[in-house]
């Protein structure tokens, strides 16, 4: 029977584990996705030696069912949606661009909390290494592949602690390669996966970013 983890931190120590062919290497970049798959990219990068930031990614939740993902938004305008959840709760084009631009303030509010006046990093022939704390619908992850694949990276490497085999098995074909420590036959929520799966603040993210900055490479 597949283990649990204990925190975030304890997720990101497995997943550094399964990612040691980029141990030190210069051109490789961990991107992870606020907020909850920060505190797991940071003990990769860490863990590694290698670079961390933060790729904005945000998900376009259902009207009445926001838990629910119709879409996801990233930054550099890429736009993703699912036509079969559009389809099934008939949602029109206006409240699709309504959810779109409310989200998007919000992602730009993000990009200052978290980076202030700093340059978004150079992706251009790196290998990228994307980073959350697990895969439920993968629709912010799918924005998040194709907001980096506009950026000709090298390649680019989906990794997290848990994914269903489903999922996992999407995400094989669509990114250069795909890593994950749990890949249970179902997964109904990520949170399910974790002992403490409390929410990661603003604060947090900051201070983690700021944190990476400081280790040696």
């Amino acid at each position: 029977m597949l283990s649990t983890f204990r925190d975030r931190s304890e997720a990101g120590r497995a997943l550094a584990g399964l990612l040691e062919h980029y141990r030190g290497s210069p051109e490789a970049l961990v991107l992870a996705l606020p907020r909850g798959g920060v505190p797991v990219g940071y003990e990769v990068a860490r863990e590694l030696g290698i670079s961390l930031d933060v790729l904005i990614v945000r998900k376009l939740g259902v009207p009445g069912h926001e838990e629910l993902a119709m879409g996801a938004i990233a930054s550099g305008g890429v736009r993703v949606l699912n036509d079969d959840v559009v389809r099934h709760f008939h949602i029109g084009p206006g409240i699709v661009g309504a959810v779109v631009e409310r989200e998007a303030r919000e992602m730009e509010r993000r990009e200052r909390e978290y980076r202030g006046e700093g340059a978004r990093p150079e992706v251009n022939g790196r290998t990228v290494i994307l980073v959350d704390d697990g895969l439920a619908t993968g629709s912010t992850m799918k924005a998040a592949v194709s907001a980096v694949r506009q950026q000709n990276p090298r390649s680019i490497v989906v990794a997290v602690p848990v994914a269903a085999a489903d999922m996992a098995d999407e995400f094989r074909r669509m990114a250069n390669r795909f890593v994950c420590a749990r890949e249970p036959e179902t997964l109904e929520a990520v949170s399910s996966w974790y002992d403490d799966f409390s929410q990661t603040s603003d604060d947090e993210v900051r201070a983690l970013l700021a944190g990476s900055a400081r280790q040696p490479r």
